[in-house]
């Protein structure tokens, strides 16, 4: 078993308030307030799970610029009231920032004995596999 600190304990309640707060929010058709709230306990639990130093770091790398404004500038858009705009930019930053970690996600779910054998459906397996195939390096 992993071993947390404090302060990462309540990071990842806040970063889990905030992941419930955005699928509530998009289920109750953008609510501006919802989103808002759900994108700064994001925001804050990130940097409490993995520090401040390294959240800076991770997303204010060079290579990672286009997607941090993308990301950042969807919080802000959220934030001053135009939801969808702005939950759909926070989307492709979230693509583009994390996109190296997709091929371990992709294998990792594979493991799983269902969702396995889900991902192994002639369909999705085709675009399964594209999404797996990243070269970029995380």
């Amino acid at each position: 078993m992993i071993s947390l600190t404090d302060s990462q304990k309540i990071g990842m309640g806040l970063t889990g308030f905030g992941v419930f707060f955005l699928f509530f929010g998009m289920i109750l058709f953008f609510d501006k307030a919802l989103l808002a709230i759900g994108n700064i306990l994001f925001v804050a639990g990130l940097a409490f799970v993995i520090g401040l130093e390294r959240t800076f770091r991770f997303f204010f790398q060079k290579h990672k610029m286009k997607a941090t404004s993308f990301f950042l500038g969807g919080v802000f858009v959220v934030l001053i009231g135009w939801p969808i705009i702005g939950v759909v930019l926070e989307i492709y930053g979230f693509f583009l920032l994390f996109r190296g970690f997709f091929p371990v996600v992709v294998g990792f779910i594979r493991r799983i004995p269902v969702l396995g054998s889900i991902l192994n459906l002639p369909l999705i397996s085709a675009y399964v596999d594209k999404v797996g195939e990243s070269n970029t390096m995380v």
